[in-house]
């Protein structure tokens, strides 16, 4: 009668190794790298873009994406160039030329961290953001890039946006 619990354990012991065996872990650089996968256009009734929803898709090996709020001591203070995890540049079409436009609001960001309670830390996944256009850009066409940094302070690549015209015809 005592060989049940114990070939219980077996089987189910080999059935665990076998499972296990079969989910793979997944393995990413730990830069981190991003895609993007589409913007929407949300227009006003006058038929000018108001709202943009920006998505990408991003991966981490090392699931060290994200800043909590107290995170703002250096590198991470005020003004400093990583207190903004998600980095946008904002372009306007001038003259039918692409020029960088410093805003006083910038569109940058700090996305929360990420990081999964779980032994392996790589991670993937997507990011929507929305993006306001109050008040209106001064040229009808415009384009972001944007990247990420993570805790480490690695730099994912740059992804742009395509034009963006602002007024429909």
């Amino acid at each position: 009668m005592k060989k049940q619990p114990i070939l219980f354990l077996f089987f189910l012991g080999a059935f665990l190794a076998v499972f296990s065996g079969c989910m793979k872990k997944q393995s990413y650089p730990d830069t981190p790298a991003i895609s993007f996968l589409g913007l929407e256009l949300i227009y006003d009734t006058a038929q000018v873009v108001r709202t943009g929803i920006l998505s990408i898709s991003y991966q981490d090996g090392n699931g060290d994406i994200g800043l909590n709020p107290p995170d703002t001591f250096p590198p991470y203070q005020r003004n400093g160039p990583y207190y903004y995890n998600y980095v946008f540049t904002y372009f306007e079409k001038q003259n039918g030329v692409f020029k960088q436009v410093d805003l006083l609001i910038p569109f940058s960001l700090r996305i929360p961290v990420l990081t999964p309670n779980d032994p392996n830390k790589a991670i993937k996944g997507f990011i929507l953001d929305t993006i306001g256009l109050y008040p209106p850009p001064l040229h009808d066409t415009i384009k972001f890039e944007a990247f990420i940094y993570d805790r480490a302070l690695n730099k994912s690549n740059v992804i742009t946006t395509p034009e963006i015209i602002l007024r429909r015809k």
